[in-house]
């Protein structure tokens, strides 16, 4: 096999032992080489990672070595790659405060600090207050992150969950005001979520299974243990998941079930918390719904009765059956409904339409609507929820690939608009010295895929530029064109950064998203490719100037991408990737399977979802032909893609191409599926990824 890229002589990438695993189904008979990668305990190892198999552990430590060696003479570039991107953070930066009665609580960070600070000053900006220290809790932890963080309807207690594994198993804590101690309560392995009823004196949270799905709802009296908890809602069906919010009045918890195609959701009212949960409308395979309230009227956003792009009806609170809907906001095709909130006198829908987002606001009283929207070419907008539902404020954010983030503070009745904060970057940032823009890439069945675009302002378009091609393109997730202050590193040192807003992802509606799932998915595959393209064929870049880039169910596009369409690529970087699909759909006992079978197909039951599958799992399709060089990253206590995933990729890719490469694997040992916890030591990460886009096109030793 040789290589595209120099290395030492020395440099030879571990050889993973193949110790072959049939099995047939369907009458299909395929072989496994690297299974035995999965731990068999994996649950075990999700708990205590200390448990995992010592050949495993020897194999991927030795991967990291390798890949630290091919990569070490980009050492130098890292660091400065590090100290740029830290150089662009307000190191003590804070939010703005949001209110809620006699308070407003905010999150900031202190100077030097990994984690955030969580606290509360009076509602006229007097009085700070720290509750929570995220640097404090994390002494003694490899790992730690937030999850929730919910202060009682009292103000006097704030409950919060942390994971300490990267593992996604929350432990909530509850944490006095007065004295900034935690109570005697501990509640384990839940999904960080918590909503408290109305006397402060309980909490609704939910726990996770011995196979890592949240099935059970829980009402958990302070000052007992958790055996004594109280049972108050199971999910009967394995492949449903189930997560409980606050209501929009504050009046319900919400208990919101489902998977990637159908939803059904319950309510709980605060001040009968042991009451039977309500049924809002029962579930339909292929109708899914969300909800808000607003006195004895629900509203319901959903996709009910063919509306693709969903609509928003309502209902009475009292019989909020589907005979009762009735449509407020039609459905409007090619205009999709995003989301929505409530106050108590309007109604805000965040929608989007090729690919731009807008904001809309509707008087509830008098009907009348306007829209809150910006003119840059490609840009990204977002609401902020508050914690007051008596208010004619809306908080929102803005950024585009120039324009550092915005939040605002709109006054609803009136349509002034103040900016509340703009993100500050220390080390300093002109928008006139780059340049958005976007282009339309047709699609081999003609369908126009947009790409986002950034770079410096007075790019010469010879083709010339090495590009970093980001993909997503999975459960209807859009991507938003919005800043990253990383990026700025590759886009000073000549890059253009470009993102495919392709099929999978609802950037051009749901139906985008339809178009580009299950039977559909090789949609996503080949978007990707026509976006790379179209880039070419604009003179941005050219063929082998290329990086794509790509994490989790984007790890899996950039899995198919190499195999279809490498050719176009330097180099390939898959994050956390979720690229051996077949066998991960094929078992039932891993934490998100079920759950995903109305996205990818359940090719245990279907013999056409198999072989459909099949057709393009990564894993399955590694061929006897050249790859561009890949480096790929996982965690090892990921729940989400499971660290055997890119390690069995790795090895077969090593074993079975002809030619390219290299190909590497970098494990973070003690991280799940977001990577290293705290603010700068992701930043370590994202280095080592820039690094390897640079040295891929040739431009690593002349950046060091």
């Amino acid at each position: 096999m040789t290589s595209a890229l120099p290395r030492a002589a020395n440099q030879q990438p571990p050889v993973a032992p193949r110790r072959p695993h049939s099995f047939t189904t369907h009458g299909i008979t395929l072989t496994d080489d690297y299974a035995w990668l999965k731990d068999p305990n994996w649950q075990e190892v999700l708990r205590d990672p200390s448990l995992l198999e010592p050949d495993i552990r020897s194999y991927l430590e030795a991967e990291n070595g390798y890949t630290d060696s091919v990569l070490g003479h980009t050492t130098s570039l890292q660091k400065k790659l590090v100290a740029e991107m830290r150089g662009r953070i307000k190191e003590d930066d804070s939010s703005v405060p949001s209110p809620d009665g006699p308070y407003a609580y905010l999150r900031k960070y202190r100077e030097g600090g990994q984690h955030p600070l969580y606290g509360r000053v009076a509602r006229d900006g007097s009085g700070e207050i720290d509750i929570l220290d995220g640097d404090e809790l994390a002494k003694g932890h490899d790992y730690f992150q937030f999850g929730d963080r919910r202060h009682s309807l009292d103000h006097k207690l704030e409950g919060w969950s942390a994971d300490t594994k990267g593992s996604e198993y929350y432990t909530i804590r509850v944490r006095d005001w007065a004295t900034k101690q935690d109570l005697p309560d501990v509640v384990e392995e839940t999904d960080g979520g918590l909503v408290w009823t109305a006397d402060s004196s309980a909490f609704f949270y939910v726990k996770l299974d011995d196979n890592h799905r949240p099935m059970q709802v829980w009402l958990h009296k302070l000052g007992t243990k958790q055996a004594d908890d109280l049972l108050i809602y199971e999910e009967p069906d394995s492949g449903w998941f189930t997560h409980i919010h606050e209501s929009t009045s504050g009046r319900f918890c919400v208990i919101a079930g489902g998977d990637h195609e159908t939803s059904e959701q319950r309510l709980i009212d605060v001040s009968d918390p042991t009451a039977p949960p309500r049924l809002v409308a029962k579930r339909e395979l292929g109708v899914q719904y969300s909800l808000g309230d607003r006195g004895d009227e629900l509203f319901i956003l959903t996709n009910a009765d063919g509306a693709i792009d969903f609509k928003i009806v309502t209902a009475p609170l009292a019989e909020p059956t589907r005979n009762n809907w009735r449509d407020l906001i039609p459905h409007r095709a090619g205009i999709y409904v995003i989301d929505f909130d409530l106050t108590t006198g309007h109604l805000i829908r965040l929608e989007r339409a090729n690919a731009l987002p807008s904001i809309t606001i509707r008087d509830l009283k008098s009907g009348d609507e306007h829209a809150i929207a910006f003119a840059e070419t490609a840009y990204s907008l977002g609401t902020i929820g508050g914690y007051e539902f008596d208010t004619t404020n809306l908080r929102f954010s803005y950024s585009s690939m120039t324009t550092p983030s915005e939040v605002y503070d709109y006054d609803m009745a009136t349509r002034q608009r103040v900016l509340r904060k703009r993100q500050e970057i220390p080390s300093g940032h002109n928008p006139a010295d780059y340049v958005t823009t976007r282009i339309m890439a047709k699609a081999d069945d003609g369908a126009e895929v947009p790409v986002s675009i950034l770079h410096r302002a007075g790019l010469t378009l010879d083709g010339k530029a090495p590009l970093l091609l980001y993909g997503y393109g999975s459960y209807g997730h859009a991507m938003g064109a919005g800043f990253s202050a990383n990026a700025l590193s590759l886009v000073d040192r000549g890059f253009v950064y470009a993102i495919a807003h392709i099929r999978g992802g609802a950037d051009k509606g749901w139906g985008w998203y339809l178009d580009g799932k299950r039977e559909k998915k090789t949609n996503s595959f080949d978007d990707f490719a026509a976006s790379a393209r179209a880039l070419i064929a604009a003179n941005y870049t050219s063929p082998k100037r290329i990086v794509a880039h790509g994490g989790s169910a984007g790890g899996m596009l950039m899995g198919a991408v190499a195999n279809r369409a490498g050719e176009l690529f330097a180099g390939i970087v898959a994050e956390v990737p979720f690229v051996d699909v077949l066998n991960t759909m094929l078992d039932d006992t891993l934490p998100l399977t079920p759950p995903e079978w109305p996205e990818w197909g359940n090719p245990i039951a279907s013999e056409a979802d198999f072989k459909t599958i099949l057709s393009y799992s990564p894993y399955d399709n590694v061929a006897a032909k050249e790859y561009p060089a890949i480096l790929a990253m996982g965690g090892l206590t990921d729940p989400r893609v499971t660290y055997w995933e890119p390690a069995k990729w790795v090895a077969r890719l090593r074993a079975t191409m002809t030619g390219g490469g290299p190909v590497l694997l970098r494990i973070n040992m003690g991280a799940g599926h977001g990577g290293a916890s705290g603010r700068f030591s992701r930043l370590d990460e994202i280095a080592i990824v820039y690094a390897f886009a640079l040295w891929a096109v040739g431009k690593a030793d002349a950046e060091a």
